[in-house]
Parts: C-alpha cells; sequence; structure tokens
C-alpha cells in the first residue's frame, strides 16, 4: 500500500504542477479571485491524474466507462474539499501556503478513495 501511495504522490505532483501554475497564472496575470482560480486549477490536476493513475500506479484494467466515473465522484468530492478548505484558509494564510495544506489534506482523501473504491481489484 505504501508503494502505491508513493507513486500516488509522485504521479500527483505533476497534476499538482498543473493545478498551481494554472492557478498562479489566473490569480496573477488575470486577477481572478483565488478560490475560483484553485477549482479551475484542481479540474485540470483531475485530468492529467486520471490518466497517469489509471495507467502508472493502479494498472487498471477497467474499461474508462467503468472507472472514471467513480474517479469523477472522488475528485468531486476532493473538489469540494479544496474549495472549502481554501475558503477558510484563505482568510488567515497567503494563498499558497493554504493551497499547500489543502493539497495533502486532499491527496490523502484522494489516495484512499480511489484505492478503496475506484480502482479496487476485484476478487474472484
Amino acid at each position: 500500500m505504501w508503494i502505491k501511495f508513493i507513486l500516488f504522490a509522485a504521479v500527483g505532483v505533476v497534476g499538482t504542477s498543473a493545478h498551481y501554475l494554472l492557478l498562479y497564472q489566473l490569480v496573477e496575470s488575470y486577477a481572478v479571485n483565488v478560490v475560483i482560480a484553485s477549482c479551475y486549477g484542481a479540474v485540470a490536476g483531475m485530468c492529467v491524474n486520471y490518466g497517469l493513475n489509471y495507467i502508472l500506479t493502479f494498472n487498471s484494467q477497467q474499461s474508462h466507462l467503468r472507472a472514471f466515473p467513480k474517479f469523477a465522484v472522488i475528485a468531486s468530492i476532493g473538489f469540494g474539499l479544496n474549495m472549502g478548505l481554501m475558503t477558510l484558509l484563505t482568510a488567515q494564510l497567503y494563498y499558497i501556503y493554504a493551497q499547500i495544506l489543502t493539497t495533502l489534506l486532499v491527496l490523502i482523501w484522494n489516495f484512499l478513495g480511489n484505492s478503496l473504491w475506484t480502482f479496487k481489484m476485484e476478487t474472484k
């Protein structure tokens, strides 16, 4: 389980990079509200993470029609956690620090949800 978590986190670095780059670009170049910008970043990160986790982390044999909706549910809950935590934390912290803390908490949620439900291997 720890090896999968480490791989999941490593793959997550790529998705998180997409998230943070979009967040930063929207806030600094277009003056988009930080919570809204973070939400757009989270969607970009979700798309990157699905493909990489499907192939690399979980080596899934499930059809995308089965796996993606589950991944989307877990990601949507993570998205809600991201929004809520960013709303709470940016009242007290610089937005990048708030996003780092939020990312760590959402990472744990996403790993558990995807390991135990989305990509769970069915036993016969």
